[in-house]
């Protein structure tokens, strides 16, 4: 993206439709550490990479409780994410002191989108430079929301967002189906899974991350490393994959290969791995 006569105010339209500062916005959430939320009947997972900037410093934190029933992750600028949470939190506060009751996630995401949106259409605001993964439990059952910083909303299975997460969305697509019957053990699994897609390679450990849960009967928690540690070793998301098993009669033409061929492979296949880590 580049600078243009457009991206000066949040409400000058470019000539193709397009309000830029709102795209700008869109893409301090690519930038952010990825994100990853997943649900099923009765529970839902969100789960983060939390990299700190220097090892003299500690992480930022990226998920945040808003009530018993429901808790965000974010991907973006920090700020604007504590800023959006604890306007839920009051949100949740003065509704239950009202009616006595939990909000429902369905209501609350849709005042969190206005509030976005109004960002969008004031000359002196800017947009929310953050997309936050809602989940919660209400009367309706388990629900996972996605909030854009232009205001628009959408409901998921399963999502990511943030930085290198089309990795982890490849693998939900792929696994999506089974969430819904999938058990509590199972979706922290999954979660972690998704995770170690977006780290390309690098050891998935409890330090760079954090899982948070809550379901029928458990209110929202923030798992602790030595949980989450333990999680890791008993699914084995630390070991590599196998690789896969060579066909029959592929050994030979091999060995009868010039080294000159077998040189040629190897710089190919470092060619195809390059994009990966970009």
């Amino acid at each position: 993206m580049f600078r243009n006569q457009y991206d000066t105010d949040v409400t000058t339209w470019s000539p193709a439709g397009r309000l830029f500062q709102v795209e700008y916005a869109m893409e301090a959430v690519k930038q952010g550490s990825a994100a990853i939320g997943l649900r099923s009947k009765t529970h839902v997972v969100l789960a983060c990479v939390n990299k700190a900037n220097s090892e003299l410093s500690s992480h930022q934190k990226k998920i945040f409780k808003v009530d018993d029933h429901i808790g965000v992750a974010i991907a973006g600028l920090t700020a604007d994410g504590r800023v959006l949470s604890r306007y839920m939190r009051n949100e949740c506060i003065n509704y239950s002191y009202t009616y006595e009751s939990p909000l429902p996630v369905g209501r609350l995401v849709v005042q969190l989108a206005d509030k976005a949106q109004v960002c969008t259409q004031r000359s002196w605001k800017r947009p929310y430079g953050v997309g936050l993964l809602v989940g919660g439990l209400d009367e309706s059952g388990a629900h996972l929301y996605y909030n854009c910083p232009s205001g628009n909303y959408f409901e998921y299975q399963a999502f990511a967002i943030g930085s290198r997460s089309q990795a982890a969305k490849t693998y939900l697509e792929r696994k999506f189906e089974s969430f819904m019957d999938s058990s509590r053990e199972n979706l922290i699994k999954d979660a972690l899974f998704a995770l170690r897609e977006t780290l390309q390679g690098e050891k998935l450990t409890s330090t760079i991350c954090t899982i948070s849960v809550l379901g029928v009967g458990e209110s929202f928690q923030v798992l602790d490393q030595e949980t989450v540690q333990k999680l890791i070793n008993e699914f084995e998301v630390v070991g590599e994959e196998p690789p896969p098993p060579a066909e029959e009669g592929a050994g030979e033409p091999d060995a009868a290969a010039a080294p000159g061929a077998a040189a040629g492979e190897e710089s190919t296949g470092d060619q195809g791995a390059a994009p990966m880590d970009i």
